[in-house]
């Protein structure tokens, strides 16, 4: 068996290409939320196809704990980096460009603000 011929890891080109679009959204996420406040962005929906990718959950507690064993209860965008919106209600996202996302949300590029 050459090296060409081994099996490809289809969750780690999952994972680069999920981190890759992360990457490009908040890059232009910055751009958009310095602009606009939470009050002129429409809300993520869970079906829009970057929330898909994401696994945005409008509820941190409707998070499917088989699927992301890593996730915890108190993991919500409101303690999130990339929010920039209050603590209740609804804010900008950098992962997010142009939505507004809910405080109590989760989806799996979470990463506690600092």
């Amino acid at each position: 068996m050459s090296q060409n011929d081994k099996p490809v890891n289809m969750h780690r080109r999952q994972f680069f290409a999920t981190v890759g679009a992360a990457a490009g959204s908040v890059a232009l996420g910055t751009l958009v939320t310095q602009s606009s406040n939470a009050a002129d962005l429409p809300p993520l929906k869970e079906a829009d196809s970057l929330a898909v990718t994401m696994n945005y959950k409008e509820d941190t507690t409707k998070v499917d704990g088989k699927k992301f064993p890593n996730h915890k209860a108190d993991q919500t965008c409101a303690n999130c980096q990339f929010y920039q919106g209050p603590a209740t209600g609804v804010g900008p996202c950098q992962i997010f460009a142009g939505k507004s996302v809910t405080a109590k949300g989760w989806c799996q590029v979470w990463a506690l603000k600092k």
